[in-house]
């Protein structure tokens, strides 16, 4: 009894199965499905049934077919396909990812009467693993430092000063436009020093008024001032051991600076509202876009104070004075809008790459960004042309004569190779030569395929 119902209520069981399920008969011919194949495929179950299962395209199938022999199908030689994966189409021409397990049925007496498929729809799966793989290379790519990007020499000479800083525990000031990266550059700071298993805390000037400011940095107690309600701790009590970074550091209030002063002279801080003086250990990263020396003589900032921050400056230069960092910050801009928008969108065109090399960029690679977030918002082509960027960029006048990234490439090449000649095969004086870091000449010689041993005695 049990046993017939099972037989009775078998097809409902089949049909609640996510995953697709198929019958073909020794000859191929499609005879059972469920709705979870109707709903992985898009063909209903009449469009399916009595045809044969090449309706499927099934791009492994002229891997197990054989067309000589006893047996047309591999599955019906060997008895079984397991975890395979293969590509099929679907009624609407589109591709999907499935994993696919089979296996021959047999009669009561042992014969074979046809064969069963499961398949798994994976490819949201394949997709995830194709994204995962393009944030891979993304990080692992050649010109980038610590998520900064650039293989211009003015960016290169940055990363040196950025290496040789983070070994430091003195306090470091980043000068920069607004939008060049100086969040990024502390960061790095922090990720390549000794401090970088420690906290890494961030406040920004400009973001709070004063009152908030103090209280942020060295923290208050409770009843120091309407809506204290409990003691809190400051950024610089929370950055203990590790770095600090004070961006717009030159919006910050005179009587604030008096306060930061001591803190770098003594190393302690007193919350607002106490007098008990905290021991702290953390070394002060800050950054600013302005002239701190025309503010110290508009009597906005202490001298003292810039003299103590200023012990280590990194200048970031702007995006127009390293031209040719352009086209690697679009590529890596191009690939993560593309893989968040999922958008098909293949590539920029050369007009719309002239153009972005064209523009000034004022608002440097911030605005670089949010022009390839506009682009791809107007874009309904296949590349990005220049009347896809905005209005500002498309409208700048071309020039008459523009090197080609493949030219600056290609002098790169010559002058790492002039270099390495003149030093003889020796790296570091070749990376003294062109005023960059060794592991610079090294991922350069990687690049475009320098053979040391092969092409210089040494």
């Amino acid at each position: 009894m049990f046993e017939q119902d099972l037989n009775q209520y078998w097809k409902t069981v089949v049909d609640t199965i996510q995953d697709g399920v198929m019958i073909v008969d020794i000859k191929g011919t499609i005879v059972s499905v469920n709705k979870g194949l109707e709903k992985i495929t898009g063909y209903t179950r009449s469009e399916l049934i009595g045809k044969p299962c090449l309706v499927l395209d099934c791009n492994i199938c002229e891997i197990v077919r054989e067309n000589k022999g006893e047996h047309w199908c591999k599955l019906f030689r060997d008895g079984t396909v397991d975890m395979r994966t293969c590509l099929l189409t679907k009624k609407d021409g589109s591709n999907i990812h499935v994993l696919k397990n089979a296996s021959l049925l047999y009669d009561t007496e042992g014969k074979v009467m046809g064969a069963v498929e499961t398949m798994t729809d994976i490819t949201e799966i394949i997709e995830k693993d194709t994204q995962i793989e393009a944030f891979r290379r993304e990080l692992m790519a050649e010109d980038s430092f610590h998520g900064i990007l650039g293989s211009s020499s003015a960016m290169q000479q940055v990363f040196d000063i950025i290496t040789n800083a983070a070994q430091s525990d003195a306090p470091v000031i980043i000068f920069g436009e607004s939008g060049t990266g100086k969040e990024l550059i502390s960061k790095a700071i922090h990720d390549v020093g000794k401090r970088k298993r420690n906290p890494f805390v961030k406040v920004n000037c400009a973001a709070l008024t004063e009152s908030l400011l103090e209280s942020e940095l060295f923290g208050h107690v409770k009843g120091a001032f309407t809506g204290a309600y409990q003691n809190r701790e400051g950024r610089f009590e929370a950055a203990h051991g590790g770095d600090i970074f004070i961006d717009e550091i030159g919006d910050l209030p005179l009587s604030t600076q008096v306060k930061l002063l001591r803190v770098l002279e003594e190393k302690v801080v007193e919350r607002v509202g106490d007098h008990r003086p905290i021991h702290i250990d953390v070394r002060i990263i800050s950054a600013t876009n302005k002239d701190l020396m025309q503010l110290i003589g508009q009597g906005a900032f202490r001298e003292d104070l810039f003299y103590r921050i200023n012990v280590i400056p990194i200048t970031v230069p702007p995006l127009r004075e390293r031209a040719e960092d352009i086209p690697i910050l679009a590529e890596s801009f191009f690939r993560r809008i593309q893989l968040k928008s999922g958008k098909k969108i293949e590539g920029v065109s050369n007009d719309a790459m002239g153009a972005m090399m064209n523009y000034p960029w004022p608002g440097n690679v911030r605005e670089l960004k949010s022009a390839f977030e506009y682009a791809f918002v107007s874009c309904q082509e296949s590349l990005i042309q220049p009347y896809h960027l905005p209005p500002a960029i498309f409208q700048a006048k071309m020039p008459k004569v523009r090197k080609t990234p493949a030219n600056r490439e290609e002098t790169k090449r010559k002058q790492l190779v002039e270099a390495l000649e003149k030093s003889g095969g020796n790296q570091s004086e070749a990376a003294r030569i062109l005023g960059v870091s060794r592991v610079t000449v090294w991922n350069r010689m990687k690049r475009f395929n320098v053979n040391l041993k092969k092409e210089y005695k040494i």
